[in-house]
């Protein structure tokens, strides 16, 4: 089975994340999505961040609420140990599940940073990843140079609309008491 992992800290899950998970199983030709809740990314700060068990069981009631999506929300990384890098969430789902094969979602954001994680390399080569449009990112560039350090990086760059909200933008209109509902999933 073709599985795409897709992790973040989900804060909250959004109309955006959704309009992802569909892309990847309806067009993208992958057989499910696993969800993985990050406790904490190593590259932002832990502020105005629910707690990663609360932030789960919001993803949890958010997929419930939409039959049918081929989507799995995961614990792996709350259960694991610090530090939470990625390449140890693949080798653990690949380690749990050898039949399937496992490949990384990440937008062009990340891209164009993802020299700098932890075992990038492997991550490029072992599982590849499958890129979505941000605005402001230009995915080109990134996935070139990428290609030069690592010959063996599998990157799919995915012809997606680009999202237009996302979790900070949720979280500031929030805070400003506006209703934003209507974003999320």
């Amino acid at each position: 089975m073709n599985v795409a992992v897709y992790s973040g800290s989900f804060n909250p899950l959004h109309k955006g994340h959704q309009a992802i998970i569909r892309f990847l199983t309806e067009k993208a030709g992958f057989d499910q999505v696993y969800l993985v809740v990050t406790p904490m990314s190593p590259f932002k700060g832990e502020d105005n961040l629910k707690s990663a068990f609360q932030r789960y069981e919001a993803a949890l009631q958010a997929v419930k609420r939409h039959k049918g999506m081929k989507v799995k929300v995961l614990d792996t990384e709350l259960r694991m140990e610090p530090p939470y890098y990625t390449i140890r969430t693949l080798d653990l789902l690949r380690e749990r599940e050898p039949e399937n094969n496992f490949t990384l979602v990440i937008g062009a954001d990340n891209l164009a940073a993802f020299s700098g994680w932890n075992s990038y390399g492997r991550i490029l080569e072992e599982y590849g990843v499958v890129v979505f449009p941000r605005k402001g990112y230009h995915r080109g560039w990134a996935a070139a140079r990428l290609k030069k350090e690592c010959p063996g990086a599998k990157i799919r760059l995915m012809k997606a609309p680009n999202v237009v909200i996302s979790s900070s933008e949720i979280r500031e209109g929030l805070a400003r008491g506006e209703d934003m509902s209507k974003w999320l999933m």
